[in-house]
């Protein structure tokens, strides 16, 4: 029996409608859906993102949707357990088979989920990663002002530490990711810095609860990216 092939699919960041032509189609067709969560209590906002999609097809009481936990922890041996046992449970369905979807938020090769499940696999199994639409893209977008032009540096910090001391100054744009997890150590940092700057943050972005702020978010939701643009 051949076996099935996986899909990294990323998902965009929160509307439906931000996904690819090439996302939708393979949802449309797809017998299993895999969409890791952070815990049994929690839902998979990246399964909310393509439910519309799986409730829409003609066989959607069929479709196998698997939902592994990948804890936010910084464990990680016991990281290590969980994105085996995920990748355990995809190989089973892909040995029988059957193709499966791994949906993503944003984009699968950001600071992704599927990044850990993929490595556990490529060698033995056939793997397409499907593109999809960035958290900061998006929130660039529905700021309605460029991240970048010429030849301006862009910055993706995915965590607080020293190493935003020292690259702070080579850089022209910052794009915080998940800035609610450090932002008095953000703010402390990027207020230290002696140039002109604008800064924005975008709660839940692309989402009916969408919210732009200027300046840090006190609110902190766990989707908040914050742009920090340094003047010329």
């Amino acid at each position: 029996m051949a076996k099935g092939k996986l899909y990294g699919i990323g998902v965009g960041p929160g509307d439906t409608e931000l996904l690819t032509l090439k996302a939708a189609k393979i949802l449309e067709k797809v017998p299993v859906i895999c969409a890791p969560r952070a815990s049994n209590e929690k839902e998979s906002i990246a399964l909310s993102i393509v439910q519309p999609i799986i409730d829409k097809r003609a066989d959607r009481k069929k479709v196998m949707i698997v939902a592994p936990i990948f804890p936010m922890k910084e464990d990680i041996e016991s990281l290590k357990r969980h994105w085996m046992e995920a990748s355990m449970i995809i190989a089973d369905y892909l040995n029988s088979g059957r193709d499966v979807a791994f949906v993503t938020l944003g984009d699968p090769s950001i600071f992704s989920t599927f990044t850990y499940v993929q490595k556990n696999l490529e060698t033995n199994y056939e793997i397409e990663v499907v593109p999809g639409i960035t958290s900061f893209t998006a929130c660039a977008a529905s700021i309605g002002k460029p991240l970048v032009e010429k030849d301006e540096i862009l910055t993706i910090v995915p965590k607080i530490d020293d190493r935003l001391k020292d690259i702070l100054s080579q850089g022209d744009c910052f794009v915080i990711m998940k800035a609610s997890r450090n932002s008095k150590q953000v703010e402390k940092i990027i207020k230290k810095d002696p140039r002109d700057k604008t800064i924005t943050s975008v709660q839940n972005c692309t989402q009916e609860n969408e919210k732009i702020i200027d300046g840090f978010s006190k609110e902190k939701p766990y989707l908040t990216t914050t742009i920090v643009k340094f003047d010329e």
